[in-house]
């Protein structure tokens, strides 16, 4: 095996067509947050973005994303964005771990949504967490159906709260696939009120994320895209999702509605109407990505599984980081496998995004 590392911007078009064989030949690796433009995308933006570039035989055989931060300690690309990591590879691929992260020239490689199937990583797996999906393969009124025999009032809720909707704010209008930069910074603005409400950092309060997204907006390359999507009561947006697609899978992103149109459930609504759109074009799937969020457990078809864990190397310095690091990753864990925990440690959260809103000057 040779590997060689690269930045993602080097890729030439045989390496992007090689990458996307292999995703399109498992289905596991077919997420868009895998595909090469994506990692093109975020290397636009971060300059620590790599790719290192698997050869068996001369032949092509596998696309490893990364970033190369301080110390020697590397990460997923686009790390804290992502919902699914790991090594596009071609069928049958093995590869040596350690070699892999000695090639790439780190010490330590951290992941917390690797992709199923990765059996070189498996040994470094230290824990695994649900990530829901929506099943639209046997089409919208499939999956409509089986939301309905599962949660009858909860479909007979969302159903009323959409006609009030329509009724009260003007007839719903929905865009699956909008190039509207205000629908995008409309969304961008509910979500960082979000954020701040329960207490999270404001992941568009950075500007390289907030380039990202814009940049994605307008990027539609080899059956890669971002995807806007916006649910309208007369002219009025009153909610969005930005995510990323690959050929027949959405992978959900970035939800949030206004905040003033609460009491319908817009977010909601939208979501059925995504998923309904999405399917009348192809789509087979959407990927809610990990979380125990209540909007995902409603409307999940079912768990896909992803696995967190630390790749060392065989230094003193890879030994100390991940020994570091395994105290937090297991508080981590604890609060949020026990439901209770996570209720506690949520509040809090939202206390203080009050809190901390109170203290906010006015402009």
């Amino acid at each position: 095996m040779r590997i060689s590392v690269i930045h993602p911007k080097e890729l030439d078009s045989a390496q992007i067509a090689a990458w996307h064989a292999m995703q399109d030949q498992t289905a596991a690796l077919a997420n868009p947050f895998l595909c090469p433009e994506f990692a093109i995308a975020v290397g636009t933006f971060r300059p620590s973005a790599r790719v290192a570039v698997l050869e068996d035989g001369g032949e092509l055989a596998g696309f490893f994303p990364f970033e190369r931060r301080r110390l020697g300690v590397g990460m997923p690309i686009g790390a804290g964005l992502t919902d699914c990591q790991g090594l596009v590879h071609a069928a049958g691929v093995e590869w040596d771990p350690k070699e892999l992260l000695k090639a790439c020239g780190i010490s330590v490689w951290h992941f917390d949504h690797l992709v199923a199937g990765q059996q070189p990583f498996t040994p470094y797996q230290s824990a695994s967490a649900a990530s829901p999906l929506i099943d639209l393969a046997d089409g919208f009124p499939a999956y409509a159906e089986q939301l309905r025999a599962r949660s009858p009032q909860f479909s007979r809720d969302l159903a009323r709260k959409g006609r009030k909707l329509g009724r009260e704010a003007g007839d719903l209008r929905f865009v699956l696939d909008s190039a509207d930069i205000s629908g995008l910074r409309a969304l961008m603005a509910w979500k960082s009120d979000q954020y701040r409400r329960t207490g999270r950092s404001d992941r568009f309060g950075r500007p390289w994320i907030v380039e990202l997204v814009e940049h994605l907006l307008s990027c539609r390359q080899n059956g890669f895209s971002g995807t806007l999507s916006m649910l309208y009561a007369g002219d009025e947006p009153v909610a969005g999702h930005f995510g990323v697609r690959y050929g027949g899978t959405l992978a959900d992103w970035f939800p949030a509605y206004d905040l003033n149109f609460g009491k319908y459930s817009p977010g909601l609504t939208l979501m059925l109407r995504m998923a309904e759109e999405f399917a009348a074009v192809g789509g087979h799937s959407i990927d809610l990505g990990k979380g125990s969020k209540r909007y995902k457990e409603q409307l999940k078809s079912y768990d896909l599984a992803v696995a967190e864990g630390t790749v060392s190397g065989r230094s003193v310095r890879a030994a100390a980081h991940k020994g570091g690091r395994a105290p937090a990753r297991w508080a981590v864990r604890q609060i949020r496998q026990h439901q209770g925990l996570f209720g506690v440690a949520d509040g809090a959260l939202k206390r203080y995004g009050r809190v901390r809103a109170a203290l906010k000057p006015a402009r």
